[in-house]
């Protein structure tokens, strides 16, 4: 039987995740980008405003629907909405950002919810702009936040790259379901 991935693509606004969805996707990505008011924060001519969609197709029929959510906290509520079928995320972090540490947590915080209940892979963007911090400061963030994640450098241009992040979260979401029904089944 056929299945479904729905997987969020999170991040602060400019982390790359339209640009990842477009790598991947196989379907003309659906955009909502309108007139970025937000220069301070990011200096972009556009941004998201509530969602970008794009398709992938697996084998057997199996498909994977990636949604992007808005990177600015004024559109949380879409977060919200977005979340509730989600199988997993994809959190991207622009390594060049003011603070990328600080969005790292952040991001986790504001999806806890689904952080406890499903699969989490991080991707750090724009590496090539700058090499602080390095990946271990990422590790560490974590370690002090008792999370356990992969933590990916990744180009969100490069769609090998991105499909490896993404590979490796839907087998954190299969590992999950059959932790689960084992025990489940043990139960």
């Amino acid at each position: 039987m056929p299945r479904e991935y729905i997987v969020l693509v999170a991040g602060p606004m400019g982390a790359g995740k339209t640009t990842a969805i477009a790598a991947l996707s196989e379907i003309p990505v659906v955009l909502t980008e309108a007139v970025n008011t937000d220069q301070a924060r990011h200096a972009k001519a556009t941004t998201t405003v509530a969602l970008d969609y794009g398709e992938i197709s697996l084998g057997d029929g199996d498909k994977v629907r990636l949604y992007g959510v808005p990177g600015q906290d004024r559109f949380d509520f879409m977060w919200r909405i977005l979340e509730k079928r989600s199988l997993g995320m994809m959190l991207l972090i622009d390594n060049g950002a003011t603070d990328p540490l600080s969005d790292l947590e952040r991001y986790l915080h504001h999806f806890d919810t689904l952080g406890a209940r499903s699969a989490l892979v991080v991707g750090v963007t724009r590496r090539d702009q700058g090499g602080t911090p390095p990946m271990e400061a990422y590790h560490a963030r974590l370690g002090r936040l008792g999370r356990v994640l992969p933590v990916f450098s990744v180009d969100a241009r490069n769609a090998a790259q991105v499909r490896t992040m993404l590979g490796a979260l839907i087998a954190m979401v299969e590992a999950k379901a059959a932790a689960r029904a084992h025990a489940g089944a043990v139960a």
